[in-house]
This record gives structure tokens, C-alpha cells and sequence, in this order.
């Protein structure tokens, strides 16, 4: 019996009501290019290979892989890779045209280094639906002048649409965690909406900006941002990062791009 690792945050999923319902929502068919991370012991796996016949999986903890391969003969085809989801190319195993199709309970460690990995494959995800901590999802979907907004909300929703889904119980995990879970649902847009001339720049922007988010941004970005910069822009530098869009930064960026030309 595998004992879950807490340096790879595993927590199990157990719920078979939960189970299903993240299927119903994930809608897999045949056909479609689906890849779960983090695997683990199949809760997720075995059902959706059933559904599709055809699986490829992301599973750092290698102990767990033969029983998962053994489990998985008569549900379908599952094409296992032993690697670091941190540090996989998943561009790698994009072999045609089809878009992939991320899903999995991704381990609350490295959940947001995991996204910001993933957002560097955007151009080729078709959707991702994660389980993770209900924290980290609120700021994904969160929107200006909230709690929750912050970086990561702006960076998310640059590349991508982001719903919360719906929140998943500790119960429902073996063993249950100290935090609750949500689902949410990542759709990367086939082009930014507010394309930013320079994208290093931009980040670099919304970077800085909530590295020092008491500040004005006039304050916290003095070292981009002229005043001839400002004084093009609509954008008041007494404002805080909090209370910016995600149109807001893209113009700002485009503006210092503008200047430096």
C-alpha cells in the first residue's frame, strides 16, 4: 500500500461522487488529446481512460507508476512519463494539430509555479481544469479591487479565461488536507485580448508593481515608468496595482514600449 508522500504534497482523491462530478465537468471524448498531471493512484485516470481509451499522464512519484500501469490495462492506452511537471516540455508530446487537454490534482506546493510553467504552453492547451487549493484558485478568477487580486490573477487572465467551478471538501481526500479545494477551469485565449507590444516588459511591469503593492505606482514603478510615460496615459499614478485591469498593465506596458522605441 502506497503511504502518501507529504514532500510530494500527495492527498488522494477518494470521493467517488467528487470523482465523477470532475469528469462530468472535464467532458472528455475520443479523439482529443488529454494529459492528467500528477496521476497518482488513477482516482481521476482510470474513468476518463475509460471514457477516451487513450491517456498520457505526468507523474513525478515513480513509485506510484507500476501499480497505475498495471490498473490501467483494461480501462485504455496510458502512455505514462516519469518527470517533474515543473520542468516537463509538454510541448514535446504534442505529436499533430490536436491542442492538449490538461487536467489533474495538482499538489498545492507547486501549484503556482506549475501555472506559470504552463502559461509559457498556452498556444498550444486547448483547456485545463485543476483541483487546487481554494486559496491560489480565488486568485486566478479574482478581479481588480478585490481581496485576492493580485500577480498571478493578472498574468492568469492575460493568456487565459478563468472559472471557478466548484469547491471540493478536505473529506474527500485520503489523507484530507488542512485547506479546502476548488475546480477551476483554465481556457487560453487563441490571442490575448489586450496583446502586449513587449511581453518581458509587461511582466516585468506587473512584477515590480505588486512587489510593492502599498505603494503608489508612480512609487513602485519609478524605475520603468517616466512621467512622460504617465503623462500620455489615461492611467492615474496615485493608483495602487490592485486596482488595475488587465487592459490597464497591457497599456501601460505598450506605452513604456512606445517611449523607448
Amino acid at each position: 500500500m502506497h503511504i502518501p508522500r507529504k514532500r510530494f504534497g500527495q492527498h488522494f482523491l477518494r470521493d467517488q461522487a467528487i470523482i465523477q462530478r470532475i469528469v462530468t465537468v472535464l467532458a472528455p471524448k475520443s479523439g482529443e488529446h488529454l494529459v492528467e498531471i500528477g496521476p497518482g493512484q488513477g482516482a481521476l485516470t482510470i474513468p476518463v481512460l475509460r471514457l477516451v481509451k487513450q491517456l498520457e499522464a505526468v507523474e513525478l512519484d515513480r513509485d506510484l507508476i507500476p501499480e497505475l500501469q498495471e490498473r490501467s490495462v483494461k480501462a485504455g492506452q496510458l502512455n505514462i512519463y516519469s518527470a517533474d511537471a515543473l520542468e516537463f516540455d509538454f510541448g514535446s508530446i504534442q505529436k499533430d494539430s490536436r491542442r492538449l487537454r490538461l487536467f489533474g490534482n495538482l499538489p498545492y506546493n507547486i501549484s503556482t509555479p506549475l501555472i506559470f510553467h504552463l502559461l509559457g504552453f498556452a498556444g498550444i492547451i486547448e483547456d485545463m481544469l485543476f483541483m487546487l487549493q481554494k486559496e491560489v484558485a480565488e486568485r486566478l478568477v479574482a478581479i481588480p479591487d478585490s481581496e485576492h487580486y493580485g500577480r498571478l490573477s493578472v498574468m492568469v487572465q492575460y493568456y487565459c479565461k478563468a472559472e471557478l467551478l466548484f469547491d471540493v471538501p478536505p473529506q474527500a481526500f485520503h489523507p484530507p488536507p488542512q485547506v479546502q479545494s476548488s475546480i477551476l477551469r483554465l481556457v487560453p485565449y487563441q490571442r490575448p485580448p489586450y496583446p502586449a507590444d513587449d511581453y518581458v516588459l509587461f511582466e516585468e511591469i506587473v512584477k515590480h508593481a505588486f512587489g510593492q503593492r502599498r505603494k503608489t505606482l508612480r512609487n513602485s514603478l519609478k524605475s520603468i515608468v517616466s512621467d512622460e510615460v504617465w503623462e500620455s496615459m489615461p492611467i492615474r499614478s496615485d493608483r495602487r496595482p490592485e486596482n488595475l485591469s488587465v487592459k490597464d498593465f497591457v497599456e501601460m506596458a505598450n506605452a513604456v514600449a512606445q517611449i523607448k522605441k
